[in-house]
């Protein structure tokens, strides 16, 4: 089946707010409300599954870049499974600076590329 799309957007716009330190996998504090929502969304479908990508800006050597996304990755995969999700609903993965969403040239761009990504499935 097909997930419903206005569980896919709620998450995607949930992973929008999932924001980590500058070159850090430690999610700030701030995106806890979201993860937790995801979880909710989790909790009431126990058939979901969830890809987590991580990435990262373009500041930096690529291949630190890569293990730092997929630190980021496996750091909301591991925040998720501490709340209660069984791991294997989740799958996680890192693509470094290679998939941008925004301009690396502006400081913002980069906070934005600093992120993961949530996709669920069944």
């Amino acid at each position: 089946p097909e997930v419903k799309k206005e569980l896919v957007e709620k998450v995607q716009k949930n992973a929008k707010n999932i924001l980590f330190l500058t070159g850090s996998d430690k999610i700030a504090t701030k995106s806890t409300k979201e993860l937790n929502e995801v979880v909710a969304v989790m909790k009431e479908d126990a058939a979901l599954k969830l890809d987590i990508e991580g990435h990262t800006d373009n500041v930096g050597k690529e291949a630190a870049n890569q293990v730092l996304s997929e630190k980021r990755a496996k750091a909301v995969y591991k925040y998720l499974v501490r709340k209660g999700l069984d791991a294997s609903r989740l799958s996680a993965a890192g693509y470094g600076p290679g998939r941008p969403v925004a301009d690396n040239k502006t400081a913002a761009g980069r906070t934005q590329n600093r992120r993961v990504e949530l996709k669920l499935k069944y």
